[in-house]
């Protein structure tokens, strides 16, 4: 096993620890922190793995950090229906 898929695998598993214990913030800061590492090593694991790997990397993460996710599109909807108003 490579070094990336090692380091997403641990990344994986430290973004479901932390999502066991509650939150004041909702776990928003640790998510800031999960994505800022998550991205360059998503590019990594897709680089060394090759693309099938990295989508399965990708809709793991994604299952995780859902609710950034979902904020993200309601703003770019929002910003969208400002524009043809």
């Amino acid at each position: 096993m490579s070094i990336p898929l090692i380091l997403a695998l641990l990344w994986l598993i430290a973004a479901n620890v932390v999502a066991m214990f509650p939150s004041r913030d909702y776990h928003w800061r640790f998510a800031y922190g999960m994505i800022a590492v998550g991205i360059p090593l998503l590019g990594w694991v897709t680089w060394t793995q090759g693309p099938i790997v990295g989508l399965l990397f990708l809709a793991a993460g994604a299952s995780l950090l859902r609710w950034p996710l979902i904020y993200l599109m309601r703003w770019l909807r929002a910003d969208r229906t400002k524009e043809t108003q």
